[in-house]
C-alpha cells in the first residue's frame, strides 16, 4: 500500500512539474498558431497589411474595435467565421483558438 501511495505521489509531482514547465509553451503556441493560420490575411503583427488583408479591408487586431470585444466573441468569430473570414473550428482545437485569442490580446495598440 505504501509503495502505491509513493508511486501515486511521484506521478502527481511529475504532472504538476510538467504543467508548470509547459505554461510558457502554451503562450507561445498562440503566436505559432496565429503565424500558421492567420498571418496570411491579418499580417505578422495583426495590422491587416497583407495584400489579402488590404483587399478585404481588415481592421487591425490591435485596434480598440477588436480589443473591446470579449474573449467569447473573439473565440466565436475565430471558430465559426464571420463575413469573409472562414471558420477555424474544423481546423483548430478549442485550446488553440483560446491561445490565438490570448495572442490577439497581446497585439493591443
Amino acid at each position: 500500500m505504501r509503495g502505491r501511495l509513493a508511486s501515486a505521489k511521484a506521478v502527481l509531482a511529475a504532472i504538476a512539474l510538467a504543467a508548470l514547465l509547459s505554461a510558457p509553451a502554451l503562450a507561445e503556441s498562440g503566436a505559432e498558431t496565429y503565424k500558421a493560420h492567420c498571418s496570411a490575411c491579418h499580417g505578422a503583427k495583426g495590422a491587416g497589411d497583407t495584400m489579402l488583408g488590404r483587399n478585404l479591408k481588415l481592421r487591425s487586431l490591435g485596434s480598440s474595435e477588436v480589443q473591446d470585444q470579449s474573449d467569447d466573441q473573439l473565440i466565436a468569430i475565430t471558430g465559426k467565421g464571420k463575413n469573409k473570414m472562414p471558420r477555424y473550428d474544423n481546423k483548430l482545437s478549442k485550446e488553440q483558438i483560446r491561445e490565438v485569442v490570448k495572442y490577439i490580446r497581446s497585439l493591443k495598440q
